[in-house]
């Protein structure tokens, strides 16, 4: 029997998998799809995602693959310059999703991840003890936990009866890479006219002639997972920009809507939802994919410590508490941003007024941190500003914070050396004389680097230690 069987290859998929690996946790990935797509549906990783990686020492790996760019102009595309973020990596990474997915796929299999592609689910039961998948060529796999990475139209959530409440989609938009016989001249003069009042519309440049083309469909497809013609894109184009651009030879092609939709539950019994497969949303802002990278974080640690055996009560729990209100303000966001770039007189005026609005720099920083998520403050109950939150990087005494945490445990960094963390140094490591930087005598961090206890008291501590990291 397998320790646990992930859904779906995505982001999302895979980087759980690597933090149960981390853990010593036996991970299967299941993929439908035999091979990986060619469609790039995400450009790019956001401050708290970029952070993430940096903890887990994958920073240079998406460096090299990808572009540094300003937070700027993130909010429903109100171009305002990048506000200050309390964050080491405030910038976006441009990386296109692919190359996102391939790293951590490496990363997955590197830590002994086993990825099966061409393998779908088609049926699950459960009882006490672990929970049985049907595949579609008729076999069985049984595992402890099963948890449904597999996107906007999980077959895990709806083996479960999970409800999807929200909004169907009311637009729909195309999208591909394709050449572009028009220059580049031409087509920024086009798109500049367009997109005054169009904003799903754009052609980016990748390389060799080869564009990134954004435009509205006309009406919504029954079934968005058949892919528009070529000739439907071009027809749009024309209508849209008046101009087809000269666009041949595409790669891909592909639409999406602006469903907005969050499940009712995360988690029945051994069975969990996670990215996609709990939450869609429009593209509003980039948010999707660091979204679900950043549930994986946050459960990975605590399906292995119930996985391990040292899981407090209710630790597996906090998993739904935690990230799902995280995932209605994104759909709040989403929703706010698609009223002001709609077209309509109203929208516009709110428009206009948010415009002016976000030349307050503490207006703009809160529209941005919510966005790149680093303003996500987890309830642990009354105390510090900072408990629930993230810590930014910091110089320690013997390196940087992030470096310090790329095995997946628990830390306490203490400033008064008077501290202990007992018989949990088998989960919690102890760095003392930390950091000017720490405005705090001694800090307590999960695994997922959110602060957990603040404070300087050896009896305190031991009350919390227990909470997150077991007897």
């Amino acid at each position: 029997m397998t320790d646990v069987l992930v859904v779906g290859s995505g982001p999302t998929g895979l980087m759980l998998a690597a933090e149960l690996r981390l853990h010593g946790v036996d991970v299967v990935v299941l993929e439908k799809d035999t091979e990986p797509t060619k469609a790039v549906r995400a450009l790019g990783l956001h401050a708290r995602s970029i952070e993430v990686m940096d903890q887990r020492g994958l920073l240079e790996r998406f460096l090299a693959a990808g572009t540094r760019y300003p937070v700027a102009g993130f909010f429903a595309a109100i171009p305002k310059p990048a506000p200050a973020l309390d964050s080491a990596h405030a910038y976006t990474l441009g990386i296109p999703q692919p190359a996102i997915d391939r790293i951590l796929a490496e990363r997955a299999v590197e830590l002994g991840a086993e990825i099966r592609s061409g393998v779908e689910v088609v049926g699950l039961s459960q009882d006490e003890r672990g929970v049985d998948v049907e595949l579609a060529d008729g076999s069985r796999l049984r595992a402890g936990y099963v948890v449904g990475c597999d996107g906007g139209r999980s077959t895990v959530r709806k083996l479960l009866g999970i409800g999807f409440p929200g909004e169907a989609s009311k637009v729909e938009t195309l999208l591909g890479e394709m050449q572009v016989g028009d220059s580049l001249d031409r087509v920024n003069a086009v798109q500049s006219e367009v997109r005054k009042t169009e904003w799903r519309f754009g052609l980016m440049p990748l390389d060799d002639g080869v564009y990134r083309v954004v435009v509205p469909a006309d009406g919504v497809a029954a079934d968005r997972s058949v892919p528009p013609t070529f000739e439907e894109f071009r027809q749009r184009l024309i209508v849209v920009a008046g101009t087809d651009f000269g666009v041949h030879s595409p790669r891909w092609l592909s639409r999406f809507g602006d469903a907005t939709r969050l499940a009712d539950r995360y988690q029945v019994d051994r069975v969990l939802l996670a990215g996609d497969a709990a939450h869609v949303h429009p593209p509003l802002g980039g948010q999707g994919l660091n979204l679900g990278v950043q549930d994986a974080f946050n459960l990975g640690w605590k399906l292995a410590a119930e996985i391990n055996g040292w899981a407090p009560a209710g630790l597996l729990e906090t998993y739904e508490a935690e990230r799902r209100p995280v995932a209605a303000a994104v759909l709040d966001s989403t929703r706010a941003q698609g009223v002001l770039m709609s077209k309509d007189a109203g929208p516009q005026a709110l428009r206009r007024l948010f415009t002016d609005l976000m030349d307050f720099e503490d207006v703009n920083r809160l529209l941005t941190e919510r966005i790149v998520a680093i303003d996500i403050q987890y309830d642990f109950g009354d105390g510090h500003g900072l408990l629930g939150r993230r810590l930014r990087d910091v110089e320690l005494k013997g390196g940087r914070l992030y470096a310090r945490m790329h095995e997946g445990r628990g830390l306490l960094l203490d400033q008064t050396g008077q501290l202990s963390v007992g018989s949990w140094e088998d989960r919690v490591d102890h760095v003392v004389d930390v950091s000017e930087e720490l405005d705090a005598p001694a800090v307590l961090l999960r695994p997922d680097g959110h602060v957990a206890w603040i404070g300087a008291d050896q009896a305190d501590l031991a009350t919390h230690l227990p909470r997150w990291f077991g007897r």
